[in-house]
């Protein structure tokens, strides 16, 4: 029997074992919206902006594991996707995204609505085509899944004209698909393999550095078997956090340019480096010139090209991180580095990431979340409170993070939270958002509580845009050019110096949030911390915005100044504080 291309779209999708689609209607999509119209099977998700909408179809992707799938119309409603995209793809986020079309003879015709999608997307997704036949359809959104989560997961994009969607053709959907010159590599390499655990066992000081393709991989569990095996340390680039359990003692910290010491040391001193899953961008170098100089470098990786583009390695293997892992543990054995293994703790214990300010600090707020939520999923929004959740978070087997890095898209954390609620029902949802970031997304307030999901969403505010605040403070000669988020007309041009004359914050977070139908906690001491986040917790049909007031003017430290190599920190800073070098 014949089907319309419509009724092709949600058989397919059903195919694919979709439960869940992120969908904003429109025009050139109303026919695909026509046929999803009471369908059981699928509960289709209606979020306030399709920004907002792709954000939580990665939230969803990355904390299930699944396919997100997202629905939007032609046009604006394209285009709305574009930063989600590329977010989603930065980070290797398994996503399907369908964006209606205008008919196939009004293409490239200006027609109202009309823009092309898959040119506008082609070099930040991983697939990107416009269906032209009715024939192709199936096998078209057979592709797109079947690209979308083999080898580097990432985003494919299916444009859908409208003519298309309305077109009767056949209703068969491939079990199967090949696609000609796709061939993600399943395999290990035995003779690089072998050439890597012969560097790692005459190796002195040995360290692996762990990026989000572990994660991805879901090899947590095999490599802390792998780390445990070897005596191994392990560093983590923030992706990577979660690799291993951050109670374990084998775990050093996070790498980059707000490392910690003792990671920063460890890496700049290391004589294998021993790296899965990490492109080695920027953020986690420094002067690449000076990245693990003394060091041989093995570099495990699913994408080919990420080896050796920014840092050339002694050793690369292109194979999927957990495949990798597991052929490790069959040939690893303990290695004698006990003198390494106890300097690197030395540098933790004499060099910690602490938070000594007096009043309420993100470290108290973080290490809060830590004691009340045990199995959860914890999603960041970018800037300061994402680098304080990093370097604060503990994360074991029942704790997930969630966060957007390689684009560092302000305002993902709250729709990502969404999408991971819904993904994951039983599990509490907690959003770590700067007063910043969460305005970039507020809208989707409303779809929280018209979905009745009780996230717990922690604004910390200190009236900035704090991490280009801290940078204008370290390295602009506090020239706070655009960063107060309390400014006002009327205020004095060039003010640098926060103080209790300043305007009130707009909006208020609390009454914004109960307009919503949210609830709405302000907490401006340390001791009401705890009794916030318990009383948030026992809200179980509302989100809760709990706003922290915290110091205007606290930093993320440590930090390496831009260009310097890693072992060049600030560890201190402030008037009062001496700054001072490694």
């Amino acid at each position: 029997m014949e089907i319309t291309g419509a009724q092709m779209f949600v058989k397919a999708i059903k195919e694919e074992s979709v439960t869940t689609l992120f969908a904003y209607p429109g025009g050139q999509a109303i026919d695909l919206f026509h046929a999803l119209y009471g369908e059981k099977d699928i509960d289709v998700i209606l979020p306030r902006h399709e920004q907002g909408l792709i954000h939580a179809a990665d939230g969803y992707a990355r904390s299930t594991g699944k396919v997100g799938v997202c629905l939007v119309t032609s046009g604006p409603g394209a285009t709305n996707l574009v930063t989600g995209i590329a977010t989603a793809n930065y980070d290797s986020v398994p996503l399907v995204c369908f964006t209606g079309q205008v008919p196939t003879h009004l293409i490239g015709n200006d027609a109202f609505q009309e823009v092309d999608i898959v040119g506008i997307t082609r070099s930040i997704c991983k697939y990107a085509v416009t269906v032209r036949k009715r024939e192709d359809l199936s096998e078209t959104i057979k592709k797109a899944f079947y690209i979308a989560k083999t080898g580097k997961a990432g985003v494919v994009v299916v444009d859908l004209p409208k003519d298309i969607q309305r077109a009767y053709g056949s209703g068969f959907y491939p079990k199967e698909i090949a696609v000609r010159g796709y061939k993600p590599k399943l395999s290990v390499h035995t003779g690089q393999l072998n050439m890597a655990l012969d560097i790692l066992n005459h190796a002195k000081k040995p360290v692996f550095l762990i990026g989000g393709g572990v994660n991805i991989a879901h090899a947590n569990k095999e490599m802390t078997q792998l780390a445990e095996l070897t005596g191994v340390p392990v560093i983590t680039t923030i992706m990577g956090k979660g690799a291993i359990p951050t109670t374990n003692g084998l775990y050093v910290g996070n790498i980059g340019i707000h490392g910690s010491y003792a990671s920063n040391s460890a890496i700049s001193n290391c004589d294998v480096l021993f790296s899965i899953g990490t492109r080695f961008n920027d953020r986690i170098t420094g002067k690449t010139e000076e990245f693990a100089a003394n060091a041989k470098i093995i570099h495990i990786d699913i994408d080919a090209a990420s080896i050796s583009r920014n840092i050339v390695v002694d050793v690369p293997i292109v194979a999927d991180a957990k495949k990798a892992i597991c052929a490790l543990l069959e040939k690893a054995e303990p290695l004698n580095i006990s003198e390494w293994t106890d300097e690197i703790s030395r540098w933790k214990k004499e060099y910690p990431i602490t938070m000594e300010k007096k009043g309420m600090t993100p470290q108290m707020i973080i290490q809060s979340v830590n004691e009340c939520f045990k199995d959860a999923v914890i999603v960041t929004d970018v800037g300061q409170n994402q680098l304080w959740t990093t370097q604060f978070l503990d994360i074991d087997e029942n704790k997930q993070l969630l966060t957007s890095g390689g684009l560092g898209t302000m305002g993902y954390g709250f729709p990502a939270a969404i999408g991971a609620k819904l993904g994951n029902p039983h599990k509490d949802v907690i959003v770590i958002s700067g007063d910043g970031g969460m305005q970039m997304n507020i809208q989707e307030m409303a779809t929280a509580v018209c979905y009745e999901l009780p996230i717990i969403i922690c604004i910390l505010n200190n009236g900035y845009l704090g991490n280009v605040r801290q940078w204008q403070e370290m390295f602009y000669n506090k020239h706070y050019s655009s960063t107060c988020m309390r400014y006002r007309r009327s205020c004095e041009v060039g003010c640098n110096t926060p103080n209790h004359s300043c305007p009130e914050y707009t909006p208020d977070f609390i009454a914004l949030a109960e307009s919503y139908g949210a609830k709405g906690i302000r907490v401006t001491r340390a001791e009401d911390i705890k009794t916030a986040l318990s009383d948030a917790k026992q809200n179980t049909k509302t989100p809760t915005v709990i706003e922290f007031i915290i110091d205007r003017e606290i930093n993320v430290m440590p930090i390496v100044p831009p260009g310097n190599p890693l072992d060049e920190m600030i560890l201190e800073c402030g008037e009062n504080k001496k700054t001072f070098w490694y």
